[in-house]
């Protein structure tokens, strides 16, 4: 019975409740120690009449297991693991150890879950239990956070129960507080009624409520001595435990240093120690342990705490040297149990602990690997072997997502400058966190002097941290250090069966680009483009190379190669980079509602795979959209959100992104003024030095023109004519054609100019830009008749992108012509669908199912059915066969 929970309990029965109706739903319940949280899942779970429940609880000591929890959580419905895509089986068995190690990243493993999950709640509603949240292992906490941030309608319900140092990052949370003193008192009484009335009120005060102080203090020996509140709680099991027999006793230290190996090893240990298993016993009959299914369970986990801190330590190495010899040798907890039996150096507990390591690693636990290395590295002797299993931890640290750490294992490792490999490595371990800290600049001279130490013994590998400081140091809009890069490529000697050939002539192009103009660096540049194949980051290199030289067909088709192989082999990692380069080129294309969801689904992968830096470029891109639709607010937060990132990171290029979008909101709603301060203001700063300057020159020779800031308007001319004619590109003369146009005051010069911008075509965008800026010229000029085209043709188009100040306006100019516009329908069905929606339903179009579809986008074919469900009266149809005569265009 819960005593003071009526509006804890609604709070989770609410949870359950949507999942019961066909939605999901998530809480995580934090609070105190003994404060509730544990019983609080218990009512959940008695309450749950008709639905599946699956538990867990994370336990301190086994943190460094790899899916530990997550093995607990599965384990009744892992049968229905055969019906999950191929991937993500693989990925999940061999993260549980059921199978072989599986390629790809850790979240694949979320996605799988979340599948399993849903393929569950097929049956009947799933309830998901994750008890002491604070002590999950690292790769379960991970993947059980991937699958709570894509619940939406698979009837599924998750509650965890935490402490406060588990972080929800962005899940609901409620806190559980202590009980009024009415009901504290209400529960004294019930379980101790002989108490006089001062000492239950001295309980009362002093417990602050927590139940568990309640239930426990009054069963401690007198007298009450006060203290803190976890303290005295031990102090209360502590002196229930003492009350066991000496057999009792060990049996609970025996089962509180080892809590997942089940009954047989405890048994199997107290016989090599000379403990009766009668001790086990009484430790049940005291109400200290529950003995079932083969496996021991203390009823609270202060009790585990407390049995194993209330004997010596000379007993607690002895039991951890008897739990290690029962153990076979390729069992991880073995490694464990002789590192806790390690009183100083140890190399066989270090490298047991190393190929536990391993094993972790190729499970992709890398928080477990980080804590098996990291302890390795501890229990060395020799310097030199200390250090590579501290960059190994560092390594995995890193992979795992967890800087802090990565920080503190680079920082106690020895000098490596007699070894050129590991000094590489921890320049580049260094670089990659002083590239998320903001310090870009540190992490170019951390990676040239990486290549520097690297180049004698592997010019390839010493070649590759150059591409990357070139890659540093252009998002910093800084020159000199991407002519220094260039310089150090060359200087290298790389062979052509190194591969590298077309990564180190962007390099050395881009220097000439910033050194010389875009005649020199653009053509040179044009080479990349034509990559379509080798490893990921060379070919999303290549994808922005193509963004720079504005071919953004093969940016488009470079980066949607990486995502779908990505996808296929489960490497999550690289999907937002990818999302990067492929909503620009996207949106470049004209192709506005494909690049808000390639956007957006970018957003919530870098989030879950830690990439802040991608992030800010993906907002941009968004800001950018939220401009020409005339969303103000979304397009200002989302600005907003670019510059802080910018204070953080100094990376010019979302906030080039940012700038462009303030400015393009200013021009659509006719602050030209505005819109041409702050392009001017931006090219005073970093921006000048990034692509946005050229491609955003249109905008600023449109704003200088009308307020008559003709010198602004012919420097930006300029600026992207130099820009046109190194590319050689149609929509790029086009483009170039019109600047000229809008800054000639003679008619017959500036007609020329826009019927051949006209000729040229070009992107929707800035195709209708051209007719639109052509209509007004030929209004201005008394052409009704002929401007009334060029405006039909303009509106047409931003209706269809969905640029509805820039269509307004073409609208006004044709009511200003004599014609009146109605506002047209959408030319496509998808138009009248969100991004999201608009991706599946391209998909189902496509001829894939919702199982292939949720593996692709990492939701579950439940929250597919439930877009579809949405989708389908908005476009009129009642199957997925008729999709394939509707107009899904962006």
């Amino acid at each position: 019975m819960l005593w003071g929970r009526d509006v804890d309990r609604a709070a989770t029965g609410a949870v359950l409740d949507r999942a019961r109706t066909g939605h999901s739903a998530v809480l995580v319940v934090r609070g105190d120690p003994g404060i509730g949280k544990s019983s609080l899942l218990d009512d959940a779970a008695a309450g749950a009449a008709g639905m599946t429940v699956l538990r867990c609880a994370g336990v301190e000591t086994e943190a460094e297991v790899p899916f530990a929890s997550l093995h607990q959580l599965l384990a009744p419905a892992l049968a229905s693991s055969s019906q999950l895509p191929d991937v993500q089986a693989a990925a999940l068995r061999g993260a549980l150890g059921l199978g072989p190690a599986a390629g790809g990243d850790q979240l694949l493993v979320g996605a799988a879950v979340l599948t399993l999950l849903a393929e569950l709640a097929e049956e009947r509603p799933v309830l998901c239990l994750v008890d002491d949240a604070q002590w999950l292992d690292g790769s379960s906490a991970q993947a059980l956070r991937f699958v709570a941030r894509r619940l939406q309608a698979e009837s599924v319900a998750m509650l965890f129960a935490a402490r406060d140092e588990f972080a929800p990052e962005g899940l609901p949370e409620h806190r559980l507080a202590g009980l009024d003193p009415e009901t504290a008192d209400a529960l004294l009484r019930r379980i101790r009624p002989d108490l006089p009335p001062r000492i239950r009120m001295r309980l009362v005060r002093d417990s602050a409520g927590n139940p568990l102080a309640l239930r426990e203090l009054p069963r401690g020996a007198p007298p009450f001595v006060p203290a803190l509140l976890p303290r005295r709680i031990q102090e209360a099991f502590a002196a229930r435990i003492d009350r066991l027999p000496p057999d009792g006793r060990a049996m609970l230290l025996i089962a509180a240093a080892s809590p997942d190996e089940g009954l047989g090893v405890v048994l199997r240990a107290a016989e090599l120690l000379g403990v009766a298993p009668s001790g086990l016993g009484a430790a049940e009959e005291a109400g200290l342990v529950t003995v079932a299914a083969g496996r021991i369970a203390f009823t609270h986990p202060l009790l585990r705490a407390a049995a194993y801190q209330q004997t010596t330590f000379d007993r607690r190495l002895a039991v951890h040297r008897t739990l290690a010899q029962t153990l076979p040798a390729d069992d991880d907890r073995r490694a464990w149990h002789l590192a806790a039996a390690a009183t100083g150096p140890d190399e066989e507990a270090a490298l047991a602990l190393e190929r536990a390591a391993e094993r972790a690693l190729g499970r992709k636990g890398y928080p477990a690997a980080a804590a098996a290395l990291q302890r390795s590295a501890e229990l060395t002797a020799a310097p030199g072997e200390r250090t590579r299993r501290l960059v190994a931890a560092a390594v995995a640290a890193n992979d795992a997502g967890q800087p802090d750490l990565t920080r503190r294992f680079l920082a106690s490792c020895d000098p490596v400058d007699d070894d050129p490999v590991l000094t590489a490595r921890v320049c580049e371990l260094r670089a990659r966190l002083a590239f998320d800290e903001g310090s870009a600049a540190s992490a170019h001279d951390l990676l040239v002097a990486g290549a520097s130490a690297l180049a004698p013994v592997d010019r390839r590998a010493a070649g590759l941290l150059l591409v990357d400081a070139a890659r540093n140091a252009w998002q910093l809009s800084d020159p000199p250090r991407v002519r220094e890069a260039a310089r150090r490529l060359d200087d290298l000697g790389l062979r052509p069966s190194d591969g590298l050939g077309p990564a180190v002539a962007a390099v050395t192009a881009a220097a000439r680009l910033l050194l010389e103009g875009p005649a020199a660096g653009v053509p040179a540049m044009r080479a990349l483009t034509s990559t379509r194949t080798g490893p990921p980051n060379l070919r999303l290199n290549a994808a922005f190379v193509a963004g720079l030289v504005g071919d953004f067909e093969a940016g488009r088709a470079i980066s949607q190669g990486v995502a779908d192989e990505s996808r296929a082999e489960g490497s999550i990692g690289w999907l937002p980079l990818a999302h990067v380069t492929l909503a620009a080129s996207e949106l470049y294309l004209g192709r506005f509602r494909d690049a808000v969801a390639t956007a957006a689904e970018g957003l919530r992968l870098a989030t879950d795979t830690g990439q802040p830096n991608r992030a800010g470029y993906l907002e941009g891109i968004l800001a950018w959209i939220a401009a020409v639709s005339g969303s103000t607010d979304r397009c200002a937060e989302l600005a907003a959100r670019c510059h802080d990132r910018y204070a953080g990171n100094h990376i010019a290029n979302g906030l080039a992104w940012a700038e462009w979008a303030l400015a393009l909101l200013d021009l659509g709603q006719g602050r030209q003024a505005e819109a041409s301060d702050r392009l001017e203001a931006a090219l005073a700063g970093p921006v000048r030095h990034q692509i946005q300057a050229v491609y955003s020159a249109p905008d600023q020779v449109e704003a200088a023109v009308r307020i008559g800031a003709f010198d602004r308007a012919e420097a930006a001319c300029a600026r992207f004519a130099d820009w046109a004619a190194a590319a050689r590109l149609d929509w790029a003369d086009a483009v170039a054609h019109r600047c000229h146009a809008l800054l000639e005051p003679s008619w017959p010069d500036a007609s020329r100019h826009f019927e051949a911008a006209v000729a040229l075509g070009g992107h929707p965008w800035e195709a209708a830009r051209t007719h639109l800026a052509y209509g007004e010229r030929l209004r201005r000029e008394r052409r009704k008749t002929e401007a009334r085209a060029q405006l039909r043709t303009a509106a047409e188009v931003f209706d269809r992108l969905g640029a509805v100040p820039w269509a307004e306006r073409a609208r006004a100019e044709l009511r200003a012509s004599g014609f009146q516009l109605a506002v047209s329908p959408p030319a496509s069905a998808g138009a009248a669908l969100s991004p999201q929606e608009l991706q599946i339903v391209r998909l189902v179009a496509a001829g894939l199912t919702n199982r292939e579809i949720g593996a692709q986008l990492f939701l579950s074919p439940k929250t597919i059915s439930y877009h579809l469900y949405r989708a389908f009266p908005k476009l009129g149809v009642a199957s997925r066969t008729q999709l394939a005569r509707l107009d899904l265009s962006g």
